[in-house]
């Protein structure tokens, strides 16, 4: 709908009612001269409605918009109908004018402005439906399958990513087991070693105490310790 200064749309303020919520709706004010117009905008009942702005100035061949809040209802209406009604007051105003500037003297018809009026009424509808919940599958535990179609390979749906991490995670768990399992049997080893080493050392050390009541160190016990150093050298740069 418009008038002589402004397009308006809606004519209508339509409201998606629901007990103890605000509801907001957009008026759109679309100016089709070359002028200034100033605009004000009235309900018959303030106390119900905000509206942001409720005065202003629309440039030449340019909109604004203007947001009407209804504040949150305790109870619902009868027949879901709705009594209030709004009116927009426009004139032609000085050029280059803020909104600032506008005062209710510009539209006063007594002073001889040219006022344009118009009425907009407040309709009640219904609030949007959530979304009904989209089944995966059409018996239970079954899974949704990859449509085809002659479109080729555009209809396949993608694996999600989680499964990819999944899949990567258990390899690099599996490669895991395995090399702690290789480094524990490497370490047993070492270890067993080790002790056998040890009672042979123990050994010879014996054996050298009763050489030594007969006077020299065996040359085998010499050669026996060098060989034990070098294998515990080696086992010690392998852990």
């Amino acid at each position: 709908m418009s008038n002589a200064l402004l397009d308006i749309d809606p004519i209508d303020l339509q409201f998606p009612f629901e007990l103890k919520k605000q509801i907001s709706c957009s008026l759109y004010l679309a100016n089709k001269t070359n002028d200034y117009v100033a605009f004000k905008v009235k309900t018959t009942n303030p106390k119900k409605y905000c509206v942001r702005p409720n005065t202003g100035v629309v440039l030449p061949r340019s909109s604004s918009e203007v947001l009407v809040t209804m504040q949150a209802q305790k109870e619902a209406p009868a027949d879901m109908q709705c009594k209030d009604k709004f009116l927009l007051q426009c004139v032609v105003s000085s050029p280059g004018v803020t909104a600032k500037e506008v005062t209710p003297e510009m539209f006063s018809k007594e002073a001889g402005h040219r006022v344009e009026e118009t009425k907009l009424r407040v309709v009640y509808v219904d609030p949007p439906r959530p979304p009904s919940p989209v089944r995966e599958g059409s018996e239970e535990g079954s899974s949704p399958r990859a449509s085809v179609s002659d479109n080729g390979a555009s209809d396949f749906t993608a694996a999600p990513r989680f499964s990819v991490d999944r899949l990567e995670l258990q390899e690099n768990s599996s490669e895991a087991r395995a090399l702690i399992t290789r480094l524990t049997e490497e370490k047993n080893s070492a270890i067993q070693l080790n002790n056998r080493l040890q009672q042979e050392l123990e050994k010879l050390k014996r054996e050298s105490k009763r050489s030594q009541s007969g006077g020299g160190i065996p040359f085998m016990y010499v050669l026996l310790v060098g060989l034990i150093g070098l294998i515990l050298g080696y086992i010690m740069k392998r852990t």
